[in-house]
């Protein structure tokens, strides 16, 4: 895949996968049990992990070169 095209997939992903911690802080999301836990432990650590992807991950490929 070309670098362009990976910053594009994983800038969408990072953007779309921020919604529902958007709902969680500002709208009905905390109020159900199971999406709560959909947010903290799957959605909130994928997006701070494609944070940092976007972030070093030029510095994490080299490593692995």
């Amino acid at each position: 895949m070309k670098a362009a095209t990976e910053r594009k997939v994983i800038r969408w992903f990072h953007i779309l996968a921020s919604i529902p911690i958007i709902g969680f802080v500002y709208g009905p999301v905390s109020t159900m049990p199971e999406a709560v836990t959909m947010v903290r432990w799957v959605i909130f650590p994928l997006v701070i992990l494609s944070g940092f992807w976007m972030w070093k991950g030029h510095v994490v490929k080299k490593w692995f070169r």
